[in-house]
């Protein structure tokens, strides 16, 4: 047993079955306490929705906290987002101009303004209409030299962030930071905003039972020996992947 990087998304994922979930926990801490262990997580959510959720489910105290889709970073318990990360995102980016020119698009329904981040602009899309707009809206944001790309989960959530920001990137940026070879970090996911933790570089990645059919049709799309479909959903699918790759006895 050595220390390694853990990072989960949070929603059907970390979160989602109460009792597994205080079984790896237990696993997560005293891995932790013995080996130096660094415990990331990884969301879409803002930092509101963040607390809440870390309030209701009683989740562990991270390490380093991957926030809104990639676009923010927070280490050691700061309130404020890591300038170095920030500062990577911010060429190419104008906020006002994305807004301008979603607002041609009636499909699209802003998430609350607690979703609204420095770098990333969310709304609501039926999954209906998601083709057509979202070709078309790639399309006006290229034309107009953003430097920007669109990510589309769960059939109904897009978010418009900077190109050189998402989940995996940020994963890459902290595992250099601490020094983590891809060998000794896994990552955890069950949607489509959870694809670019799977798809950057060759750490270990777990699949839960209950993903969603976009990270599926990836996974089947990419196969590879180093990424892992779990049969059981959320935290236990995180303890049967940790034990399959041998992270947890």
């Amino acid at each position: 047993m050595t220390q390694f990087l853990f990072v989960t998304d949070l929603d059907n994922t970390l979160v989602g079955d109460d009792k597994a979930l205080a079984q790896l926990n237990e696993h997560l801490q005293q891995h932790r306490q013995e080996y130096g262990t660094k415990i990331v997580y990884a969301t879409g959510r803002s930092p509101i929705l963040y607390q809440e959720l870390k309030e209701q489910k009683n989740l562990l105290e991270p390490d380093a906290l991957i926030l809104a889709v990639g676009t923010e970073i927070y280490t050691h318990g700061s309130p404020t987002p890591d300038p170095d990360w920030s500062q990577i995102l911010s060429p190419g980016w104008d906020r006002d101009l994305i807004v301008s020119i979603t607002a041609n698009f009636p499909d699209l329904v802003l998430q609350p303004d607690s979703e609204q981040r420095l770098f990333k602009v969310s709304f609501f899309l039926p999954q209906l209409a998601a083709a057509t707009v979202l070709r078309k809206l790639e399309a006006d944001l290229h034309k107009s030299n953003l430097n920007v790309k669109l990510i589309y989960s769960s059939g109904q959530d897009l978010d418009i962030v900077p190109r050189s920001s998402d989940k995996g990137r940020a994963v890459q940026f902290l595992s250099q930071k601490w020094e983590f070879v891809a060998e000794k970090t896994v990552v955890c996911g069950d949607s489509g905003n959870d694809i670019a933790l799977f798809a950057v570089g060759v750490g270990r990645g777990i699949i839960v039972g209950n993903a969603r059919p976009e990270l599926l049709q990836w996974h089947n799309e990419n196969p590879n020996d180093y990424h892992y479909l779990a049969k059981n959903v959320c935290a236990s699918g995180i303890i049967e992947g940790l034990k399959y790759f041998g992270f947890l006895r």
